[in-house]
């Protein structure tokens, strides 16, 4: 009985001693970083990738997406992979590194300052107050709204930016961002998402469950995001204002 009683004891300690997380909000605290990106900075809050915000893989990444938000990994591969180009590390990158300028990071952003104009890391409300306060006789964004935002932060960038970067590289980044955040806290059909959603993802970097958000249950993937982000590219009005940009292989190294 003794032996039995020890034993029992033993698997316990052994049990409480593994790393856990329960995927609480938690705001990063002094030493933990993060990135420009709203998504990669909700899954660090929420512990799906690392709350220290630094040496993450891109396998993390794939898996956190998957497990907090439902994003297939092909939908955001290509730019997790370019973000090892942040960094010096082989394998794993830094979120704050993330804000070097034209890698994944671009001006004209939803909630980010153009990076020739200031802070590009955190988050600015001034900014973001141009989709909060769009339609507001409705509590709900879509992909029109979408297409409205994203053409009036880029006309603000245009004439406030006089070194504004504006390829089809960062508009197609833009459209695909839309379709991300409409997908993940609405309806991957039509793209109608709460603004109350959406709202907290933005300016708390927290996923909304406490006001009744849920994961959704279709895989969001290239596929299901097609149709609106075809819909936000059409209806972006946005016209081209430089045929190139300088090409970003790492920190202090563009072609």
């Amino acid at each position: 009985m003794l032996s039995h009683i020890i034993l029992v004891l033993a698997c316990a300690a052994v049990v409480s001693s593994q790393p856990s997380d329960n995927h609480e909000w938690k705001a990063p605290e002094m030493g933990q970083v993060r990135s420009p990106c709203p998504g990669l900075n909700t899954l660090a809050n929420h512990g799906y990738i690392s709350r220290s915000g630094k040496g993450i893989t891109i396998a993390e990444i794939m898996e956190g997406a998957v497990a907090g938000f439902n994003v297939a990994n092909t939908s955001i591969l290509q730019a997790a992979k370019v973000g090892l180009l942040s960094g010096s590390a082989f394998d794993t990158m830094d979120l704050d590194a993330l804000a070097l300028h034209n890698l994944v990071e671009h001006d004209a952003s939803i909630s980010r300052q153009d990076w020739a104009l200031g802070d590009n890391l955190n988050f600015n409300e001034t900014l973001f107050s141009v989709m909060a306060n769009i339609n507001p006789e409705s509590d709900f964004y879509s992909p029109e709204t979408a297409a409205q935002v994203q053409k009036m932060r880029l006309d603000d960038s245009i004439a406030r930016n006089p070194s504004v970067t504006n390829t089809d590289k960062e508009f197609q980044l833009r459209c695909r961002e839309s379709a991300l955040y409409l997908s993940i806290f609405g309806n991957t059909t039509t793209g109608v998402a709460p603004k109350q959603f959406v709202n907290i993802f933005f300016r708390d970097e927290r996923l909304p469950i406490e006001e009744g958000w849920k994961r959704s249950e279709v895989l969001i993937t290239p596929d299901t995001m097609h149709p609106m982000q075809t819909f936000i590219f059409h209806n972006s009005n946005w016209t081209q204002t430089q045929a190139c940009e300088p090409l970003v292989l790492g920190s202090g190294i563009v072609i």
